[in-house]
């Protein structure tokens, strides 16, 4: 057999093989179920339904609203209301809402303000220490001094149990009252006793949400009151803080002045946070949180907060994009698991220590392999002996692409990217240096 004949065979083979497999998939598509093209509300469906042209919506205001008040129990009787209708919009008018307790929405609800002319903020806090204890099955507290707690306030708990080497902190409301003893709208699940220091202190997210599904938050300014309240950080509390919830926008939305984090929403998967500002909250602008899958962050400003974007546990395969952050003390963290992610065409401008941090965590089962930083700009970094780009610990498949770091104060001591000794396969590409005393170091 001649060369030319058998590869004539074998392209004629080819051809049968592609065409019975072309035939197989044309007739198995005949078997396939048929795809809705008149989709009907129908009870129990929650998967297809037709495009309403209108939906429900419910406007809160001062004046010249179906639900007139500041107050957030105005808030929620519009979210609960709309939620038990099957879901729909609450229209928040402009104003100035004071809030003592969170605002807690509700599957199939989208919450909006009207721009910057809606502003949410948290009144002062008020701490007061237990004046008894408390068990893990009880559903009240006494306090030694109710002052500055009322009926329907959200509250934080803390305490340290013996042995342990943190606080339990959990968030409830106050629902009933005699003198300086109130009932709580559920029980504690875990022991507040005098002698583990528990306090109870009037802290709480202003919007928050715990499992659920397809919410929208958007056009509003959540401002924190930071001056006057004290810190609960981003595992609890933030101005937005969502948990086990999933399918979240978060459009247009301020979130500043924040004792603890801007917005964090954890174990939350599809989450969409575009054209919001996160300004000057003490720890984290942006938190996607532990386990939290698929996260799109993007048209963001991040300005002024502790650390501007914070991966923080097993947060993979999300997108951060043209967003500017500035003026934080470290702009991007990633670490633990946090795999698989894109960072890409930000402004990284003016970070107080370090541009983008990948953390060392605990080895190399623990560190965030395999992230992408292309086409970022990042300029200006800490002080005279900084790091631009610090790649800890055993963190392994990292490409940086494209990126432009920019020094212009002077060289100084400065590094533009440093590796550390435990890292592997690092993809340094295409990448422009400018002004910096070290363009790369390999840490020993």
């Amino acid at each position: 057999m001649t060369i030319e004949s058998a590869l004539l065979k074998t392209i004629a083979l080819l051809f049968i093989m592609v065409w019975m497999t072309a035939g197989n998939t044309i007739a198995e598509s005949l078997y396939e179920r048929p795809v809705v093209t008149h989709p009907r509300a129908t009870s129990g469906d929650t998967a297809v339904e037709p495009e309403w042209a209108q939906r429900l919506t419910i406007t809160v205001g001062p004046k010249d609203a179906d639900l007139v008040g500041t107050s957030v129990r105005t808030i929620q009787s519009a979210v609960d209301y709309v939620a038990r209708l099957g879901g729909g919009t609450v229209k928040i008018l402009p104003g100035t809402y004071r809030l003592r307790n969170a605002v807690f929405l509700q599957s199939k609800v989208r919450l909006v303000g009207s721009s910057a002319e809606t502003v949410l903020i948290k009144e002062p806090s008020t701490t007061t220490k237990l004046a008894e204890d408390s068990d893990w099955f009880d559903q009240e507290i006494t306090l030694a001094d109710a002052t500055g707690f009322e009926i329907g306030d959200g509250i934080c708990l803390r305490g340290r149990a013996a042995g342990k080497n943190s606080d339990d902190i959990v968030k409830r409301t106050l629902v009933a009252q005699t003198g300086n003893r109130f009932k709580l709208d559920r029980a504690l699940r875990d022991n507040f006793w005098r002698n583990g220091n528990a306090t109870a202190s009037t802290l709480f997210p202003l919007v928050t949400g715990e499992y659920i599904t397809d919410i929208a938050i958007e056009n509003l300014v959540l401002d924190g009151n930071r001056a006057n309240n004290a810190n609960l950080d981003g595992n609890y509390a933030g101005c937005i803080w969502l948990q086990d919830c999933s399918r979240i926008v978060i459009r247009g939305v301020t979130a500043r002045n924040y004792n603890g984090d801007g917005i964090s929403w954890q174990v939350c998967h599809d989450v969409t946070v575009e054209d919001c500002v996160c300004e000057n909250n003490a720890q984290l602008g942006l938190h996607p949180g532990s386990g939290s899958q698929r996260p799109i962050i993007r048209n963001n400003r991040i300005i002024g907060n502790d650390i501007g974007i914070f991966f923080c546990w097993g947060v993979k395969y999300g997108l951060a994009d043209r967003n500017i952050l500035e003026n934080n003390r470290i702009g991007i963290s990633i670490g633990h698991r946090d795999t698989d992610n894109l960072i890409s065409r930000n402004e990284i401008l003016r970070s107080r220590e370090v541009g983008v941090l990948f953390r060392p965590e605990g080895g190399i089962d623990f560190a965030g392999h395999r992230n992408r930083l292309q086409a970022n700009h990042i300029v200006d970094t800490g002080g005279d002996n900084s790091i631009a780009v610090d790649i800890q610990g055993a963190t392994e498949g990292i490409v940086l692409r494209e990126n432009r770091i920019e020094e212009t104060r002077g060289a100084a001591g400065r590094t533009a990217i440093r590796l550390g000794p435990e890292t592997r396969n690092i993809q340094l590409q295409d990448n422009r240096i400018m002004g910096f005393a070290t363009d790369v170091q390999q840490a020993k």
